[in-house]
């Protein structure tokens, strides 16, 4: 246990050391234009890929949407308590700097509900439809996340009143549960087919690395991204964290003339069309494609097509990479990925596929009760 303590010390100091020191004060609020990586795949080669645990990674997606409403601390204590290996997240960046939890770079109504406006008269209330990027931390943490249950999940637990948490605030709840060894999957939501809908990448890698290396967890900590800008960012700005390369077949844009502006500067034709030698070219640790399209569909429907297939995961991993599709919910999908050998699966469902790895006989994720 000490030689563990002192290396994950170690890690830490290095990392702090090799980050690009931060100002003081308040977070910047200048959104630069520039859509392109500061960084080329090629400058990034050149470091050191920080291995992923290797182990099967039940990952809880939202926190487990399925069983509490996404994104809130709720959801993320109902998953530590369950015993997933790893708790998925997104963050956004608002108007002044900060990063709150959620998924939806537009506030979805039907998700959370505005209460009162910031002060009497503000202009942009109510807050709910507006991007997140538009609004202050202040203006987002009136809503109410976690009143209203999603119809597409109706076994979800509520929790009335909850606001967007802060990455803080979520590394805060693991050290109350003790979950020292929880893994954290952020993922930063840039929209690069859209980027004057969030802040841009630049901001996004700066506030998450900065949050990151104070909570003391960067070495249970992998970044992930569709856009792969972020990641070739991110992987200059702190080297020590291992990025998580999201993906589907739309975002590729294979046979297509130009380049998807996902792939941040990369066009993937220049690949052969495969992911794999693309997101080696930057240094990515892991791939993490869709399952199959469509999205919400499974294995046993007549329509389904699979993405993540036997020979897109026997190429990645005799590459080095890990396998990591998301977000499958049902058993008979999750079962096939599990005959394919994926290195995890991301799940709104993390009792399914609990209940499925004891089936197998494989071994469970700790659970963290309070």
């Amino acid at each position: 246990m000490l030689r563990t303590a002192i290396r994950l010390a170690v890690l830490v100091l290095a990392g702090l050391l090799l980050a690009q020191p931060v100002a003081a004060g308040h977070p910047t609020t200048t959104h630069p234009t520039t859509t392109q990586p500061a960084t080329t795949a090629r400058e990034t080669t050149a470091l050191p890929i920080p291995p992923i645990p290797p182990k099967f990674d039940l990952q809880a997606h939202r926190g487990g949407l399925g069983l509490t409403v996404e994104g809130t601390l709720a959801a993320f204590a109902k998953a530590l308590e369950l015993g997933v290996t790893t708790l998925e997240l997104d963050i956004q960046i608002t108007a002044d700097g900060r990063d709150v939890v959620t998924h939806d770079r537009q506030i979805d109504p039907s998700k959370c509900r505005d209460t009162t406006p910031v002060r009497p008269g503000d202009p942009q209330f109510p807050y709910a439809g507006k991007y997140i990027k538009d609004l202050t931390f202040a203006q987002v943490r009136t809503l109410d996340c976690g009143s209203q249950r999603h119809p597409s999940h109706p076994d979800q637990e509520l929790d009335p009143g909850a606001r967007m948490p802060t990455l803080r605030e979520v590394f805060t709840l693991a050290r109350q549960h003790r979950a020292w060894g929880i893994r954290f999957n952020i993922e930063t939501k840039v929209e690069a087919a859209a980027p004057e809908e969030t802040a841009p990448r630049e901001q996004f890698v700066a506030v998450a690395a900065r949050e990151i290396e104070r909570s003391g967890f960067l070495p249970n900590v992998t970044v992930q991204s569709f856009d792969w800008g972020a990641l070739m960012l991110m992987r200059q700005r702190q080297p020590l964290i291992p990025l998580v390369a999201l993906t589907q077949p739309e975002f590729l844009e294979v046979g297509q003339s130009g380049k998807s502006p996902w792939l941040g500067g990369l066009d993937i034709d220049d690949f052969a069309g495969s992911p794999v030698k693309a997101v080696r070219s930057f240094g990515a640790a892991a791939l993490s494609p869709v399952h199959g399209n469509p999205q919400d569909g499974a294995i046993t429907d007549p329509d389904y097509q699979p993405f993540t297939t036997a020979e897109l995961v026997a190429e990645a991993q005799a590459a080095g990479l890990r396998v990591v599709p998301w977000t499958v919910n049902d058993k008979p999908t999750m079962t096939h990925l599990l005959d394919l050998g994926v290195d995890g699966i991301i799940t709104d469902y993390p009792n399914r596929l609990r209940d499925l790895l004891a089936e197998r006989g494989m071994r469970l994720p700790r659970a963290y009760p309070r």
